[in-house]
């Protein structure tokens, strides 16, 4: 199986499970539940995706400084989406429990961007120094998968809290931040 084909499979089963049909199924209304089996199989198919990562044809590669500049650039990102996790609490996140409180988070990197785990782990993968086409690839379907499934949470989050999330919505930038967010950041 080519590289690719292991990417769509991973795009597919990933939006298979974001579906109310699949949670229903798999899990009733438990989101605890499902977030941990959607998390643990996609650290699965990551993995499954990634094990052809050597073998797969190099596109580019950063020489000499510029490449360890790069990779202290993925450091400080890693830092920020470690400190978005521990914002909106990393056991929800990944479902070992379920958050319970009567608002969403819209404060610290919540405040420039609706979506900066999306947008810090896009900007993770842009900053690898070497390209081979599956980093490409997993990339590319990586921001497709981030965009659909912001579009679905933020359904759901409108929904949720209403007009209070209708307004935080139309202050703060979906994915990329702008310079207006991040002048505005405290």
């Amino acid at each position: 199986m080519n590289p690719g084909c292991r990417q769509d499979g991973l795009g597919f089963s990933k939006s298979l499970f974001a579906t109310a049909w699949a949670k229903k199924v798999l899990h009733g209304a438990d989101r605890k539940g499902y977030r941990l089996f959607y998390n643990s199989a996609s650290l699965v198919m990551f993995g499954w995706v990634m094990s052809v990562y050597r073998n797969s044809e190099v596109l580019y590669f950063v020489p000499g400084v510029w490449s360890l500049v790069m990779y202290l650039l993925q450091v400080a990102v890693a830092m920020i989406l470690v400190s978005c996790l521990r914002q909106t609490g990393v056991g929800d996140f990944i479902g070992f429990t379920k958050n319970t409180t009567s608002s969403f988070t819209n404060t610290g990197w919540y405040s420039i961007v609706r979506h900066p785990l999306y947008f810090f782990s896009i900007l993770f993968m842009v900053l690898n120094p070497v390209m081979t086409y599956q980093w490409l690839m997993l990339t590319i379907m990586s921001i497709v998968y981030f965009i659909i499934g912001s579009l679905i949470e933020e359904r759901r989050l409108a929904e949720e809290f209403g007009e209070a999330y209708r307004q935080y919505r139309r202050q703060v930038p979906f994915i990329i931040p702008n310079s207006t967010s991040l002048l505005s950041r405290r």
